[in-house]
């Protein structure tokens, strides 16, 4: 364990170092937080705060991945880079559709169809490098012992996972601290799974990863938890998600993803419900998605709502690690 609290010291250390620092140059380039036009009188007090938040962690996981490299202390998995490159193409996906944003000042982006595009290619991609390093496409729910080789639409499942997971995330970044913690707590989890994983190639590595993001988050919810002095922005939250996904597609953990994720699923099935709900009807089912901020219009105060969901996180997180433990 000793590497690993050393590395997860080192990424935290990093990430406040870099927080420090790019929190002033956002700030210099007016790189500030688009509010939506609904959370524009509850959140006013965060329309000056900057975006892109998501480059404290990312940076620091990045280098010292490298460093692990080179310096012959892991070694270099397949599946690794599997990971890495899910990390780092979410995370381009993200700091585009921020600098979209920004750039034309308003809320966006990068079009649903431009961002459907971009994650096909990396599913695609994804799935070359997944067959090619030795894994075999099986749909394995290890808990009900099921195992199903379902071929080239194993592809699309990755996709699947990796846009649900993402956007699961990317929605749930609406309060200061939430998705940060939330994102902290779940890759401790996968953390401490995949290091059980020893059938897995690359468990060691990838388990190092998911203990380093969880430092670099550590760092950056140093300067976002209430008051925020910074978002993470689609830069983050998109690479976290999915990240998060391709994780629990490698160590075959799909359902636990569920689990520990609880939280993410919730805001997602609550926005998809708001939606069908009111094409059907014309009407809200629920006061506003995502449903934290449902929580907010009903007096409900930021902090508790953060609280609260953490805490929901971190019991769902126990229990995934519990039944991993016990199965």
């Amino acid at each position: 364990m000793n590497p690993i609290i050393f590395l997860i010291l080192l990424s935290f250390l990093m990430s406040l170092f870099i927080g420090k620092y790019l929190i002033q140059v956002l700030k210099r380039n007016r790189i500030n937080q688009r509010l939506s036009i609904y959370l524009e009188d509850a959140h006013e007090n965060k329309k000056d705060t900057p975006t892109m938040g998501g480059l404290i962690f990312i940076f620091p996981t990045i280098v010292l991945i490298i460093l692990l490299l080179l310096l012959n202390k892991v070694p270099f998995s397949g599946n690794l880079l599997i990971v890495m490159f899910t990390f780092i193409s979410y995370a381009l996906i993200g700091f585009i559709d921020d600098y979209l944003i920004i750039k034309r000042n308003n809320n966006k982006g990068l079009s649903e169809s431009s961002k459907i595009m971009m994650q096909v290619i990396i599913a695609i991609v994804f799935f070359y490098l997944f067959m090619i390093s030795d894994n075999e496409p099986l749909l394995w729910i290890h808990s009900l012992n099921i195992r199903l080789n379902i071929g080239w639409l194993y592809g699309l499942f990755i996709l699947f996972v990796l846009v649900a997971s993402s956007n699961a995330v990317n929605l749930t970044d609406g309060l200061d601290g939430l998705a940060g913690g939330l994102s902290f707590i779940a890759f401790i989890a996968f953390g401490l799974i995949t290091l059980k994983t020893t059938w897995l190639d690359g468990y060691y590595e990838i388990s190092l990863l998911c203990f380093i993001i969880s430092g670099g988050l550590l760092g950056f919810l140093f300067y976002n938890v209430n008051p925020a002095k910074i978002f993470m922005g689609d830069t983050g939250s998109l690479s976290l998600g999915a990240t998060l996904g391709s994780i629990a597609i490698l160590t075959r953990h799909e359902l636990l993803l569920i689990l520990i994720g609880i939280v993410f699923v919730i805001e997602t099935i609550t926005c998809l419900l708001q939606r069908i709900y009111f094409k059907l009807t014309r009407k809200r089912l629920f006061l506003i998605t995502p449903i934290h901020h449902s929580f907010e219009k009903r007096g409900m105060k930021e902090k508790d709502i953060v609280k609260l969901f953490w805490t929901i996180g971190l019991i769902a997180s126990m229990i995934a690690i519990s039944c991993e433990v016990l199965l």
